[in-house]
């Protein structure tokens, strides 16, 4: 009979087998080939697993006869050696064949949606780049039409970054002085969740953000939305904004607010979250961000701001949550 315990431990296991941030979702077909070498390697992992306890077992309590069989040299040869060369080369090769790196089709390579990602301590500076040379910068977030190649650029603006979205694409590391690509071609819509793959701080842990996959027509419509300047009609709000210096960090198309050096709020009302994937982007989220930021995400770069009152904090998270 199973422990309690071992119970407890499995099901915990399998449940970081599924949600949001699964290795096991292949949404694209880079993905799937991923999830299905991945289960080619257990299940093949698992056989050989179970022929090594066996063996080991006849050799510990087998009769004079099995122990005598498995010692001679020829059994150790095949078995220590040529098997497993055998094995991994077979792998090798067969990941080889399976992971193979595809360029884009010719018919597609105009229609690929272009992407700058560019990893900050401890955030992601997100910069959509147009057929017409134009860019729309976000962050935290990344959204994208399913059926159509989607290229990723990836950079880092201070120390070593690793950009993993598991449920599109294997791990990629952003190295100083140094430009990586990931492409892959979205195959079901979806939200999933991203992460940091490489240590590269104190807030290492909390750098995450969200995957939004969408049907082509509401990427457009919403990719047209997020081209244009800022839509909140908050006097009030955008004066407490500017009166405290946040745009000297932090940008906001379409008013003074021009800041470069935090992620772009221009439309930060309409992402999923805030502080890259740690709160929700509504009123109770900006006002537990603003008040507690240094508390909830220990050493982000961003100044506490102790001297803002519960007015300012309702002000400025009711202005934050408009830019839709």
């Amino acid at each position: 009979m199973r422990s309690p315990i071992s119970i407890i431990i499995a099901i915990i296991l399998l449940a970081g087998c599924s949600g949001e941030q699964s290795a096991f979702s292949g949404y694209s077909t880079n993905a799937s080939r991923i999830v299905h070498l991945t289960w080619v390697l257990f299940i093949g992992g698992g056989f050989l697993l179970l022929l090594v306890v066996v063996l080991t077992g006849l050799a510990l309590l087998g009769g004079g006869r099995f122990k005598q069989a498995l010692s001679r040299e020829g059994v150790v040869v095949w078995l220590g050696m040529v098997m497993p060369i055998a094995v991994l080369t077979g792998l090798l090769l067969y990941g080889f064949v399976l992971l193979r790196i595809e360029a884009m089709p010719m018919d597609t390579e105009g229609a690929a949606l272009r992407v700058h990602i560019e990893g900050e301590q401890w955030w992601w500076r997100v910069i959509y780049q147009h057929p017409d040379g134009t860019t729309t910068e976000s962050a935290n977030e990344l959204r994208f039409p399913v059926g159509q190649p989607v290229e990723l650029t990836l950079t880092t603006a201070d120390v070593i970054h690793s950009f993993w979205l598991p449920a599109y694409g294997g791990k990629v590391d952003m190295i100083p002085g140094r430009s990586n690509s990931l492409r892959f071609f979205p195959t079901q819509t979806g939200v999933t969740r991203g992460q940091c793959a490489e240590y590269c701080g104190g807030a290492h842990a909390l750098m995450a953000f969200y995957a939004v996959a969408m049907e082509p027509e509401e990427f457009q419509q919403w990719l047209e939305r997020e081209k244009q300047d800022t839509r909140a009609n908050d006097p009030a709000g955008e004066q407490t904004f500017l009166a405290n210096g946040c745009g000297g960090c932090h940008a906001v198309r379409g008013t003074p607010a021009t800041g470069v050096i935090g992620p772009d709020l221009t439309h930060v009302g309409s992402r999923l979250s805030i502080g890259a994937g740690i709160l929700a982007a509504d009123q109770a989220g900006f006002r537990q961000w603003l008040a507690r930021h240094q508390q909830i995400k220990p050493q982000n770069l961003m100044p506490p701001y102790e001297i803002l009152g519960e007015d300012e904090l309702a002000l400025l998270a009711a202005y934050l949550v408009a830019l839709e």
